[in-house]
């Protein structure tokens, strides 16, 4: 019988659902059910999703900074629809794809600072992959430069630059000539690139991990430190880039930032059809495909699909029409304005880190002595664990769904669709004020969920820090 796709969900949901726990990833399904993520997703629009029971939450992770024009977006549904009924040929190969040239085009004139070659990829740890192997073949050298905390994907190359040792364990040796120094130190890394064997350093302009955000300038002096030790500037825009800071790029409200390579994915793709794009300068592509016989000397089977440029099209056409990177600014503002004034109630939260919609709320050590020992003995129990303090009650009492910054970090990350509406600000804002009250009552519901995280945990067989934490990627 033909698929039907409709009666497969409906029947088979439950089977599904068993046997990617028995055939996909039977820890993520553990992991979900300790932390009460286990839920049955069967619909969406635009910042909600509705569950099998028919409730509806308030998605504030917009997978992972993926859906940035907010899920389902009905133009982006209409072109691949449209795209797919026309009977266009996609990977022929031997061919100049239409729709990639005008998705390039559209994209060297956002991007500009002379960005003016385009090589599509499929995610963007192949873009990462990409720009490593682009920038050896530029300059001769064979050193990378990335910085701690940073995170620029799972692949062999991308991981060596990924300055996060959970996600490294047990996958060594890595690509050789890769090295990290610390976020927002210039001294650093101006002594790196003084050795002149380095062919490129990789930043992202905001660290995706914790929301951390680049002193005033920095960004601006890196780029003038790689160009005077004669290495390539490589800004990672994967999670920022597509107006989620409230700019198309992130760099574009840094001041003088002139990078040599530039990746996106994620947004680029409406939350649809995997795509990414490599920007660089003229001469680092001609450095690379130099000769005829060189003309795919890194190329990929799926990377100029037809699927792939209608997606990346109609996402900068809805992200043009609908003014996402200004709702981003404004939307981003209200929320900060809202969680500073819960901060200045109470003690757990230490800092909020803010551009557009990328908000980072870190929480810490708080003052009196008797939620301090609370805290701390959280912190002996599992060092994530404060975390899910907020994530659990936010799902399970006010069906939000949020996550935690990555491993060993006590910071809430939301990067919600940018067309998020006031009404949908004020009901996160609501429930993460009850969230963070019942906190400092102590022994109140969150606390309750700690015990009972550490219970399911521990009762498992798994090791303390196996408590889950979002991989963030």
């Amino acid at each position: 019988m033909p698929f039907d796709f409709a009666t497969a969900l409906r029947d088979g949901g439950r089977q599904g659902r068993s046997d990617f726990s028995g055939h996909v990833n039977p820890r993520w399904a553990r992991a979900l059910s300790i932390v009460g993520f286990d839920r049955e997703f069967v619909r969406a629009q635009g910042a909600s999703l509705w569950d099998a029971q028919g409730r509806e939450y308030l998605d504030m992770i917009a997978g992972y900074a993926t859906c940035n024009v907010g899920r389902n977006h009905p133009e982006i549904i209409r072109a691949l629809t449209e795209a797919l009924a026309s009977g266009h040929p996609s990977m022929v190969q031997f061919e100049r794809p239409a729709l990639a040239g005008l998705l390039a085009a559209q994209l060297v004139r956002r991007v500009g600072r002379g960005l003016d070659r385009v090589f599509f990829t499929n995610s963007g740890t192949e873009g990462i992959e990409a720009a490593i192997k682009f920038a050896r073949c530029a300059t001769g050298r064979p050193e990378i430069v990335a910085t701690d905390g940073g995170f620029h994907g799972l692949t062999n190359g991308s991981l060596a630059l990924t300055g996060c040792e959970s996600f490294r364990e047990g996958f060594g040796p890595l690509l050789d000539g890769c090295s990290n120094i610390p976020f927002n130190d210039l001294p650093a890394l101006e002594r790196a690139l003084a050795r002149r064997t380095v062919a490129a350093f990789v930043i992202e302009p905001i660290q995706g991990k914790g929301v951390n955000l680049p002193s005033p300038g920095y960004l601006a002096e890196a780029s003038r430190l790689c160009h005077r030790f004669g290495a390539l500037l490589v800004v990672d825009e994967v999670q920022t880039g597509v107006g989620r800071t409230g700019s198309f790029l992130a760099i574009d409200q840094e001041g003088a930032v002139e990078p040599d390579i530039v990746v996106m994915s994620k947004a680029l793709s409406g939350g649809h059809v995997p795509v990414g794009a490599v920007l660089c300068r003229r001469a680092i592509w001609e450095s690379v495909f130099s000769r005829l016989d060189r003309a795919i000397v890194h190329s990929s089977t799926f990377h100029m699909g037809t699927l792939a440029m209608v997606a990346g099209l109609a996402t900068l056409s809805v992200y043009d029409e609908e003014q996402l990177a200004a709702r981003a600014q404004a939307s981003g503002a209200r929320l900060a304005a809202a969680l500073r004034q819960t901060q200045e109630r109470g003690e757990f939260i230490h800092s909020i880190r803010q551009r557009g919609l990328m908000i980072g709320i870190e929480f810490g050590k708080p003052r009196s002595l008797a939620m301090r020992a609370s805290w701390e003995a959280v912190h002996v129990l599992n060092t994530n664990m404060f975390g899910q303090a907020i994530t659990m009650p936010l799902i399970e009492d006010h069906r939000i769904l949020t996550q935690v910054a990555g491993h060993k970090l006590d910071v809430l990350k939301l990067t919600p669709p940018l067309a998020l509406t006031e009404a949908q600000e004020s009901s996160f804002v609501a429930a993460f004020d009850t969230t963070t009250d019942r906190l400092h009552k102590g022994g109140g519901p969150a606390w309750d969920v700690l015990k009972r995280v550490a219970s399911n945990t521990l009762g498992s067989g798994a090791p303390r820090e196996a408590v889950y934490s979002s991989p963030d990627v």
